[in-house]
């Protein structure tokens, strides 16, 4: 949980837009047949807008924020959606003004003592409010040499450059407090097709990744991306890439 807003992701924004995977529609379906209404909802920390285009199909108004400017510029436009530069702490909504709050893969950057009393303010009584992230990725079957590759990149390559704040990525916010009751969810499934250039793209858009370069002035990924083809073979071949999704829902009872 950080206290001062630490912009990992500004020199990534672009990066971020065109490689980030994308949730299954099921999932925003689900979250939306939780509400009472579907009038609007606060997608909190919103990145470039991978889960606010989705909100937008099943709500009738997102309001999607961001504290990086960077970002925001670079997230993908959407008649329902209403971009904007705010902190997670002070959104700017009216009070009792969301049936939901959303936080895709960004909770754990924020000061939650601040936030969470922001969330409460922000939703409608009984308003719901889901927060998720989605760990380490894995490329193919278990044993899959390109597999090997990248779990070798996250962990050694450039694991020493994860900000502090991964760790609660990698246990699945199970340490982070979560002051709502708890809605049991079920299991929803976070995977792709992608080509190796994807997979690279994506490696690309790492904060670990970034901070490896601003350190030592070199893209490791290009390093990588040698041994990642000769594994891979057919270029224009896509594979499966997975990764586990973890889901924390729970009611508003101000």
């Amino acid at each position: 949980m950080t206290a001062t807003f630490a912009d990992h992701f500004a020199t990534l924004a672009s990066q971020y837009a065109s490689s980030r995977p994308t949730y299954p529609p099921a999932l925003f379906d689900w979250l939306a047949e939780r509400c009472a209404a579907r009038d609007c909802v606060w997608d909190c920390g919103t990145g470039t807008g991978q889960a606010a285009v989705d909100l937008g199909r099943v709500f009738g108004r997102v309001v999607a924020t961001d504290a990086s400017a960077a970002q925001i510029a670079e997230a993908t436009p959407h008649a329902r959606v209403d971009y904007r530069v705010a902190p997670a702490e002070a959104s700017g909504l009216d009070d009792a003004s969301v049936d939901l709050v959303v936080v895709a893969q960004a909770l754990h950057w924020f000061d939650l003592d601040r936030f969470y009393p922001e969330a409460r303010r922000v939703l409608k009584p009984g308003g719901v409010i889901a927060a998720w992230c989605y760990g380490v990725l894995h490329v193919g079957d278990e044993g899959d040499a390109v597999d090997h590759l990248v779990q070798h990149f996250y962990h050694d390559e450039v694991g020493p450059w994860w900000p502090a704040e991964r760790h609660h990525v990698e246990t699945a916010y199970r340490d982070l407090p979560f002051p709502f009751a708890l809605l049991p969810a079920p299991d929803f499934a976070l995977s792709a097709r992608w080509t190796p250039a994807q997979l690279l793209g994506y490696l690309r858009s790492w904060s670990a990744t970034a901070r490896f370069m601003a350190a030592n002035g070199f893209d490791p990924v290009e390093r990588l991306s040698v041994a990642l083809h000769a594994a891979w073979g057919d270029p224009t071949q896509a594979r499966t890439v997975s990764w586990p999704l973890s889901l924390r829902v729970g009611v508003c009872c101000n």
